[in-house]
């Protein structure tokens, strides 16, 4: 059984979606969780229906001096930092030539430079308590290209490339670091985009339905803990097949 009983865990994006529910998770699972976002009035709720093991800290992932802050939260509320989950993130979907450098420029800040800036500020910390977790929340289109994501994408390929070179980096002072790559998941970022949840309502995936929340953070949940104590530097695709390659035309029932 995966539990997290006597962890510290800080989460970024823990607003809403993913974010939420990984917090929820974590908390029954026995962590206590500081959530991050600059969505202040959501997160600050999650964190009072959580109770004493949460708290809520105002983080621009952008902001050095923001990340010492949230950093510094779990430390005076919680006594250290075991978990990190860069799980904030931003999504545009526009055609290359359709791009800015600028919107191209802030994707990429919130997308890479964020964790990026979120590992370096927890180091300290977990080589202090020897060892740790870090969880770099990526996407399918890290791992295959996707037409209209050029900033997107770049930024989550990015992401699944500084994961490696951490995990190679950090290993020796027992700090994993893995990467998760989730398809399309009903989340606030992704709504107008993707389809409704449903079975059958994604035919493009081979289990023909959006995921949820709920169908992402086990799988996090599973790389905070010890259950996955020799996993590093991994990838891993939650996407319900999509990467897997293109799903054949779906069969009616046999008669």
């Amino acid at each position: 059984m995966i539990t997290l009983e006597g962890r510290t865990a800080l989460i970024t994006g823990a607003a809403r979606g993913q974010g939420e529910a990984a917090a929820r998770l974590f908390a029954t699972l026995g962590a206590r969780v500081v959530l991050a976002d600059v969505l202040d009035a959501p997160g600050e709720k999650v964190a009072a229906e959580l109770g004493d093991a949460a708290r809520y800290v105002h983080l621009d992932v952008t902001d050095e001096e923001q990340w010492k802050q949230a950093v510094a939260t779990a430390e005076s509320a919680f006594g250290g930092l075991d978990i990190l989950v860069n799980n904030a993130g931003v999504f545009r979907s526009r055609h290359i030539t359709e791009e800015t450098a600028a919107d191209f420029t802030r994707t990429l800040g919130v997308n890479l430079v964020g964790p990026f800036l979120g590992i370096r500020s927890v180091v300290e910390f977990m080589r202090r308590a020897g060892g740790g977790s870090i969880v770099n929340v990526s996407s399918v289109s890290g791992l295959k290209g996707v037409a209209g994501s050029a900033s997107y994408g770049s930024s989550k390929w990015g992401l699944r490339g500084l994961t490696k070179t951490a995990a190679l980096e950090l290993g020796e002072h027992g700090i994993r670091v893995n990467s998760i790559h989730p398809g399309v998941i009903a989340t606030p970022m992704n709504e107008g985009i993707a389809p409704p949840p449903g079975a059958g309502n994604h035919p493009g995936v081979a289990l023909r339905r959006v995921g949820l929340p709920d169908d992402v953070v086990g799988l996090v949940a599973f790389l905070a803990s010890d259950a996955s104590a020799y996993l590093t530097g991994a990838e891993i695709a939650v996407d319900g097949g999509f990467s897997a390659g293109p799903t054949p035309p779906m069969r009616g029932a046999a008669g």
